[in-house]
């Protein structure tokens, strides 16, 4: 990570499988048209957004390092960042939702560092710097979002994702990227976005992470905050678009109050939204958010909690009531009276309390699968981890013992207990035992020939959730994306056109003051004379000197764009807006 981003306290405290996401900003990639884009969108966003947004986005932008003339260097945010107490990373696009919301747990934003094109100015279906740079960082200057930011994150990455969740973030992955990569096959692009349609429309009963995704879009992407006859501007997404900030304060977009029913609201990455939710204050967002991590299995557990597990298909963890933390892929369970009597893993499984493996439980100890009883001993009122010494041993519950304990939803372990384990309270969270079997009525669910049963104590389940206890108990660095961004070779013409950008940069700049203005206008109105964006800039530096003759050459040559390509007509003259009232941007 040293080659990529100058660290602090912050990114310092970062777990080693989040690091496989971070890559190198290269800031020396971007282009002078690049810089231009940045420009335009920020002049032009920050010009609308300072009647619109709320009060804390213009304070941000000065507060988080991100300035209106420059893509933001992210060796320069995280010195000033890490004074409000976060930090930012670069990433490649779209990153799996899980560890999107841990990097936010650990306050730091996750910044896709490409930049749209040109042609994608407006929007982009891809993240981009503009979005995540000049929408997200401004925001978390408030206090109080900002711990709303980290809290929905702490939550969010422990939420149960299906296994089409997987499938579907890859999908769109691969569309956000084909969309914004240059000359794409429009067939190509149809075909993805039928693909991200049809899972989309075939998704089934939606799991935790798709619920809390949705919270996440209408709140910290799309998310409107005031009254509903006079809303502000926070979220991201709309601060980042300099189309539908202005859009989406029209009668055209219906304003609804923000409820925990904005967790079944889906919405379409690709098209502006019909609806958005307007949130009193900033708490409120908090108070929602609670009441959502209520449902949630990490903090009900319990059956449903196993079950969502196992319709993950992917790596997760149930806390027991001792505190004992069973972590492995879960595949079975059987249940009784609407309540699991035992569950099962497959594969490499890990044991730990309170985050921390227990020694000797790692997955090279259990690599087979972990089964496990659950409830109360049949006759018994008192549970097992509430049983002194001199209970256990009244129950026949002591080293060196053969013993047959029944369960109360018909689970028999037989055995000779070797061992047992104890937390810091003292109750026993796990009894080891020699020649055992486990039955549930006359299903085998363990032979002796399988070695050590490592009986797992716990009355019931009182949380399941993504991920692994212990962070260290399993190779988590495995991310590789389906799909990467793309990036073509430019051609001679695009490189002759970069170098006419940077020469009215370096104008602008004061670093070269002998460039030829006039010259640079003949060279794109000969060879690129449906370029828009240079002649904005070219106008802005002729208007200020009172250059009339240079400024009334330039609006021909626009005029003529625009007769041409009229698509750009309104980009041009939002420009030209700008520019003509004089407007001095911070």
């Amino acid at each position: 990570m040293s080659n990529s981003i100058e660290s602090n306290p912050i990114l310092n405290r970062l777990p080693k499988h989040l690091l496989q996401f971070i890559k190198p900003q290269n800031y020396a990639d971007y282009s002078a048209i690049d810089q231009a884009v940045w420009r335009y969108v920020m002049r032009k966003n920050v010009d609308f957004l300072k009647t619109v947004a709320h009060e804390s986005y213009i304070d941000g932008l000065k507060q988080t390092g991100v300035l209106v003339d420059s893509i933001p260097n992210m060796y320069g945010m995280n010195r000033i960042l890490k004074d409000i107490g976060w930090a930012a990373v670069a990433v490649d696009g779209f990153i799996p939702p899980n560890a999107f919301m841990e990097f936010q747990a650990y306050n730091v934003l996750v910044i896709a560092s490409d930049i749209r094109q040109l042609e994608h100015i407006g929007y982009t279906p891809a993240p981009d710097i503009i979005h995540e740079g000049a929408g997200h960082a401004p925001i978390i200057a408030n206090p109080e979002y900002a711990e709303y930011l980290r809290r929905f994150g702490e939550i969010g990455c422990k939420a149960i994702s299906s296994a089409k969740d997987h499938e579907l973030y890859e999908a769109v992955r691969y569309l956000s990227i084909i969309k914004e990569a240059p000359n794409t096959d429009e067939k190509a692009i149809a075909f993805a976005e039928k693909k991200v349609e049809d899972l989309q429309n075939n998704m089934g009963e939606p799991s935790e992470m798709a619920l809390i995704r949705n919270l996440h879009w209408w709140t910290v992407e799309y998310g409107l905050i005031g009254t509903l006859e006079n809303p502000k501007i926070y979220g991201a997404g709309l601060l980042s678009s300099i189309g539908e900030s202005a859009w989406c304060m029209t009668d055209d977009v219906k304003k609804l109050p923000y409820t925990i029913e904005a967790t079944y609201k889906d919405f379409d990455i690709t098209k502006p939204q019909p609806q958005l939710f307007v949130t009193p204050d900033f708490a409120h967002l908090s108070l929602v958010l609670e009441e959502f991590a209520n449902t949630m299995a990490v903090r009900k557990g319990g059956l449903s909690g196993v079950t969502k597990l196992i319709r993950s298909e992917a790596l997760g963890t149930v806390e027991l009531s001792t505190g004992l933390q069973i972590s492995g892929v879960f595949t079975h369970v059987i249940e009784a009276k609407g309540n699991p009597i035992y569950i099962q893993t497959s594969g490499e499984t890990a044991l730990s309390y309170r985050e921390k493996e227990l020694v000797g439980h790692g997955k090279s100890t259990h690599k087979n699968g972990f089964g496990l009883p659950i409830g109360k001993l049949k006759g018994i009122n008192l549970a097992i981890e509430a049983m002194s010494p001199r209970d256990l041993r009244a129950y026949n519950i002591y080293e060196e013992k053969n013993v047959t304990l029944e369960f109360e939803g018909g689970i028999t372990v037989s055995g000779d207990i070797i061992t047992g384990k104890r937390n810091l309270q003292g109750k026993i969270i796990l009894i080891s035992f020699n020649k055992c079997t486990v039955k549930h009525g006359d299903t085998v669910l363990f032979k002796p020939e399988q070695g050590i049963y490592d009986m797992a104590i716990g009355k019931n389940i009182v949380s399941a959730f993504s991920g692994p206890a212990d962070l260290n108990s399993f190779d988590l660095i495995t991310h590789v994306p389906s799909s990467k961004t793309i990036h073509i070779k430019k051609t001679s013409g695009q490189q002759k056109l970069e170098t006419l950008y940077q020469q009215v940069r370096d104008y602008r700049e004061g670093k070269n003051r002998t460039i030829s203005r006039t010259k640079v206008l003949e060279a794109l109105i000969e060879n690129h004379p449906t370029d828009w964006l240079l002649p904005v800039e070219l106008y802005e530096l002729a208007f200020i000197g009172n250059e009339t003759k240079l400024c009334e050459a330039i609006l021909n040559h626009l005029e003529t764009i625009k007769q041409n390509k009229p698509e750009v007509g309104r980009l041009i003259d939002d420009g030209l807006g700008i520019v003509m009232k004089k407007i001095k941007v911070d």
